[in-house]
């Protein structure tokens, strides 16, 4: 198993993933816009839109990474961590916008008739899933290895992305084989991806709020700190362990129990023993 990174080095990794990621959605948003206004496809429009916004979103969450590793100074004495999640939460408002925006102008477009999608979007769409689910691999396994939030919800942005791609292939599959009356079936599609965006914005949006009001972290995080703490020799027990992450970093409050007969500074010896376990 890799050792986790220190938080400079995961805020670092980020960025360079982040990077990465704003210069494939601005090739694939150029693309896919192109595609969809000459195909007459509103599900690759709309789904251009989306690649549009992930540049924007792209560029708040290697801000909020380039902020969290600012060392802590006098009115921060914690450090700039929560700058981290903050990106994550404006990234996942983003989302939720943007799938309303889809949502409505999905529904219009039902309502009002028009042409087929051009098969060639299909073409188009073909690669862009398999662009960006590569993406979306690529990112997540750096989330999961740097433990950072912004990054995690950065890979399911590009997730959301391959499954808007995905829908608009259905429903221009379903209009071009239907044919005539079924022309909607790309909207439909639309519909669909929108309702999906929102669901997994929804589902980032609440942990990032969570880190920004201090929530305890899972119950196998402090397990691991509890039994770390009590490895050390002369602890009894422990009083009292809560557990914040702030950024990409834990801190921990934590009492421990010791021998009552021990001087001061055999008990001070101990606690530091602790910290640095």
């Amino acid at each position: 198993m890799k050792p986790l990174p220190t938080a400079k080095q995961a805020a670092e990794l980020g960025m360079r993933t982040t990077l990465i990621g704003i210069v494939i959605n601005a090739f694939l948003a150029i693309i896919k816009g192109t595609a969809g206004v000459i195909g007459t496809s509103y599900a690759l429009i709309a789904d251009a839109i989306e690649s549009a916004s992930d540049v924007f979103s792209s560029l708040i969450i290697w801000s909020g990474l380039k902020i969290a590793i600012k060392p802590a100074d006098e009115n921060h004495p914690y450090g700039h961590g929560k700058a981290e999640p903050l990106a994550a939460s404006i990234v996942a408002v983003m989302l939720i916008g943007a799938a309303l925006l889809i949502a409505v102008q999905s529904i219009r477009e039902i309502f009002n008739p028009h042409h087929s999608p051009a098969p060639f979007t299909l073409g188009v769409l073909l690669l862009v899933i398999i662009t960006k689910e590569t993406l979306f691999r690529f990112v997540i396994k750096t989330g999961e290895h740097t433990q950072s939030l912004a990054v995690k919800t950065e890979a399911w942005h590009h997730r959301s992305d391959m499954l808007t791609s995905f829908a608009a292939f259905i429903g221009i599959s379903i209009a071009l084989i239907a044919g005539p009356g079924y022309e909607s079936a790309d909207d439909y599609a639309a519909l669909f991806a929108a309702g999906v965006i929102f669901f997994n914005a929804s589902n980032l949006l609440r942990p990032a709020i969570g880190e920004l009001m201090d929530e305890a972290p899972s119950n196998e995080v402090q397990r691991q700190i509890r039994g770390v703490a009590l490895g050390v020799r002369g602890v009894m027990a422990l009083d009292k362990c809560y557990v914040r992450k702030i950024g990409l970093n834990y801190y921990v409050d934590l009492h421990t129990v010791v021998n009552g007969k021990l001087t001061v500074e055999s008990a001070h010896k101990i606690s530091h023993q602790v910290q640095d376990a």
